[in-house]
């Protein structure tokens, strides 16, 4: 048996003092299995002029902390993760007896990161950088400082476009991120902890990662601090493809995971704000969830896709289309939604007015629902379910479920907009394992409509008892599925 020698130590250092190590495996497929450590120096090179720091002011008058109380700006560092409050030095620790108001002045606020879409002057950043601004400082990468002028902020995006007076600058050049792989390199400048020009790098570690209503994160372990909030995340091309924006953090420091706003989901939005100032939005108006496995089994589907309508807002595109609590909304013109998190997505990026279909499931079968798609308003408190005003006429208990339930009254069908369905006034056993609680409102159970006790109990009759079972329940303005397992 020969042995090979290991590689000397001696060269391995050579090797990485000389720009990269390179290690192979000997055989006749060393050619193929040659990997080498990333060199970041051209990167930074090529990128580095396009990434600016931000410094934000806000106006104030002069005042000092109060019963040894911290600074509004460090509360503003531990609420958020990036950003970093700058308290002014020259603000006076007491304020004297009778001493006349203070003159409002401009005191720093924060700082974070930037980069430069075109030579004309727009730069990008997260909207949190800039809001509450009452002035925006940029500056570039030679020093020189400009008052940037705020063009729009999304905070739902949290992406932000400014503009300052320069023309010539060096812009970014804008990746794919669809080519975007887990594992890849990425590198990321900007200005931690005020430190301009700081460059760090790592991998992705995931895509399409839900932390957010709109956008479907870039998770990375490229280390992320307050102050790097707004700037690029470039891959090995020298390529944008993200926004640096938030951190996973039990300190308000790094801690080896990191988010970033997708580029192409960026620049829809950033496009839309130096059109208009303003993003558009579509909206159905419902309350959705998860399908759980149980609950498609349950159901019929065959598997657990799509998004649970809990509720239908009054007035909404969804009401007005015929959309009902507890329909499963499987496709939004034509695109499959293979988790709740989709729709929204989907939905926002649509332009409102457009006239769409939806494939649905109601009743174990699907159907297509034409609707008109609205725009994204403030958002409405959700009202709170009043309590009965009338006693139930009457009750009829269920061991099988463990649920004893009573028709509706006159006054509980117009509080709830119903034209029938079975209150429940107690549970037991299975019934409470399942979640369903004294109050509820069941609808349908094994996907046929429950509009009397009198119609829960033949269908309570022809239940097969080793299956689980599917209800249909509302509680205040929202319905949901849950899966009971008969008592047999």
């Amino acid at each position: 048996m020969t042995l090979k020698p290991y590689l000397p130590i001696a060269v391995l250092i050579g090797s990485f003092l000389a720009g990269g190590l390179t290690l192979s495996v000997p055989g006749p497929a060393m050619a193929q299995s040659v990997r080498t450590l990333p060199d970041f120096t051209d990167l930074v090179e090529q990128v580095g002029p396009s990434v600016v720091n931000i410094r934000t002011l806000e106006k104030a008058a002069a005042r000092g902390a109060q019963n040894g109380a911290p600074d509004e700006e460090m509360q503003e560092f531990f609420r958020r993760f990036f950003g970093v409050p700058m308290p002014s030095p020259n603000a006076p620790r007491q304020q004297r007896p009778n001493r006349p108001q203070q003159p409002e002045e401009e005191q720093p606020r924060g700082v974070g990161s930037g980069f430069i879409l075109s030579s004309d002057g727009f730069v990008m950043t997260n909207a949190h950088v800039v809001e509450g601004a009452d002035q925006v400082i940029v500056t570039l990468p030679d020093k020189r400082e400009f008052k940037a002028r705020i063009v729009g902020a999304d905070k739902r995006t949290d992406v932000a476009v400014v503009k300052i007076e320069a023309t010539g600058l060096p812009a970014v050049k804008v990746g794919d991120v669809s080519r975007l792989k887990v594992g890849e390199w990425v590198m990321a400048i900007g200005s931690p902890f005020g430190l301009d020009n700081t460059v760090t790098a790592g991998i992705v570690s995931a895509k399409q990662r839900d932390t957010g209503d709109y956008l479907p994160f870039i998770q990375t372990d490229v280390a992320i601090n307050p102050g790097n909030s707004g700037g690029p995340l470039i891959n090995m091309r020298g390529e944008v493809v993200g926004i640096n924006s938030q951190i996973y953090s039990r300190s308000g420091g790094f801690m080896g995971i990191s988010f970033a706003i997708p580029i192409d989901e960026a620049v829809r939005v950033s496009d839309q704000l130096r059109a208009t100032g303003r993003v558009q939005r579509g909206r159905l108006g419902v309350q959705i969830d998860q399908v759980s496995k149980e609950v498609a089994e349950s159901l019929g589907l065959a598997k657990a896709q799509g998004a649970l309508v809990r509720g239908v807002e009054q007035g909404s595109p969804a009401e007005k289309a015929g959309l009902e609590a507890g329909d499963i909304i499987l496709r939004f013109d034509g695109k499959v939604i293979e988790k709740s998190a989709d729709l929204p997505r989907i939905v926002g990026s649509t332009k409102p007015g457009t006239r769409s279909t939806l494939q649905i499931w109601r009743r174990g079968g699907t159907r297509d629902v034409s609707i008109t798609v609205g725009e994204v308003e403030a958002e409405k408190p959700v009202k709170k379910a009043v309590a009965p005003t009338e006693k139930p006429a009457s009750s009829l208990s269920f061991k099988v479920l463990g649920l004893t339930v009573s028709d509706l009254n006159e006054a509980q069908k117009k509080e709830l907009k119903l034209q029938g369905g079975v209150r429940v006034e107690a549970v037991a056993e299975v019934a409470a394992r399942a979640g369903i609680q004294e109050g509820d409102v069941i609808l349908a159970l094994a996907n046929a409509e429950t509009p009397s006790v009198q119609a829960f109990e033949g269908l309570v009759a022809k239940l097969d008892r080793s299956k689980p079972v599917s209800l249909l329940i509302r509680r205040g303005e929202w319905a949901q599925y849950t899966v009971i397992r008969p008592q047999r």
